[in-house]
């Protein structure tokens, strides 16, 4: 709607100043005339035969899908923006040794400006959290941090005891999990896909199945490093999986697709997220073999080959990044204890960014 007011203003403009351009010019007030009357009947009659010209129409529609998401798209692309505080909060003398410790309290919110407030960020509670995934079903695959976040989920939208209670299921060594909350009629399903091979079956099953999930995370890049170490290697394996999801997108200009998803019961796109890799801090490496493997050229590389594969939405792809990099960087060392597995607090972010960008595609308020 915004777009065809805002065409039709561009029209009025036309009509109005062009007929006062020429006036500067001396012509006569019959001839300005007859231009003025002339023109605005040439733009009513292209007005109505746009619909007849697919390429026109086309064109109407793309301008007007532009104005119209224009702000909700700086949204997302904002949506990553978070600040720390962490500080000590006590300090506990180690009845062994004498040496002090410290716990740290960790927390976070959005970069305070005039775009950020614009986009009105929000911390959700439980109550919020299950309103907007009321009867979804939630795929997330990739690594341990993939499980990580599942663990940050499940503890947003679910008391503490029952989270205790199924935590030892979820984190069984390279198993998947899945579980239903049916007081909100929610799916959450945790595919164990440590590399990006995985990732693109799976993308493959749910076409195959012509089943598709609302929400899906996906996230790699850790074992191939530490098992394969080869940065074009990975960004091949992106590239093929970048194919195969966009081919579950019902319409992509930007990407070169149009046309419903075949089979699908709903042309409604998945929303798609990419879990980033965390700063890896070579020191705290637990193991020798990570240390030698991981090391920040490596680790560079591979964020490299990631913004080379356009997997992301900021680079023209599809899926919107979840920034585990930059929330790892900015809350420290101080926040992890083997230098790749942060805290809770890390995912816990990750998980709001999320939700938040959900209500954005959604056009959803709370």
């Amino acid at each position: 709607m915004v777009g065809g007011v805002q065409i039709g203003a561009l029209a009025a403009c036309v009509v109005l100043f062009v007929p006062m351009v020429m006036a500067g010019w001396h012509l006569s007030r019959n001839k300005m005339l007859f231009f003025g009357c002339s023109l605005f009947i040439t733009l009513a009659v292209c007005v109505h035969l746009t619909p007849y010209f697919p390429s026109v129409s086309d064109f109407a529609t793309s301008f007007s899908s532009f104005v119209v998401f224009d702000h909700r798209d700086s949204c997302i692309n904002l949506v990553n923006q978070i600040i720390w505080d962490v500080k000590p909060t006590h300090r506990v003398v180690n009845n062994t040794s004498f040496t002090p410790n410290y716990y740290y309290e960790k927390n976070w919110d959005w970069l305070k400006s005039r775009k950020l407030d614009a986009c009105e960020f929000q911390k959700l509670d439980k109550s919020d959290a299950s309103d907007l995934l009321n009867g979804s079903w939630v795929v997330v695959a990739g690594d341990s941090q993939a499980r990580l976040l599942v663990v940050s989920l499940l503890s947003l939208v679910l008391d503490q005891e029952r989270v205790d209670s199924i935590r030892g299921d979820l984190f069984k060594r390279h198993s998947d999990y899945d579980i239903v909350i049916d007081e909100i009629g929610m799916k959450l399903d945790f595919i164990w896909a440590p590399f990006e091979t995985n990732l693109t079956d799976l993308v493959i099953k749910f076409k195959e199945k012509r089943k598709y999930p609302d929400v899906l995370v996906m996230g790699t890049g850790l074992w191939h490093m530490l098992h394969v170490g080869n940065a074009s290697d990975y960004g091949v394996s992106l590239r093929s999986l970048k194919s195969s999801v966009v081919s579950l997108l019902p319409f992509s200009p930007e990407l070169g697709t149009d046309g419903p998803v075949t089979g699908s019961v709903s042309i409604r796109s998945p929303h798609l997220f990419w879990l980033g890799m965390p700063m890896l801090i070579n020191g705290m490496l637990n193991t020798e073999e990570k240390r030698l493997k991981m090391n920040d050229l490596m680790w560079h590389a591979y964020d490299r080959a990631l913004g080379d594969s356009k997997l992301l939405r900021q680079t023209g792809g599809p899926l919107v990044l979840l920034d585990i990099q930059s929330l790892t960087w900015n809350c420290g060392p101080r926040c992890t204890l083997d230098g790749m597995h942060y805290d809770a607090a890390v995912y816990d972010a990750a998980v709001h960014i999320m939700l938040n960008a959900l209500l954005i595609e959604s056009h959803q308020r709370l």
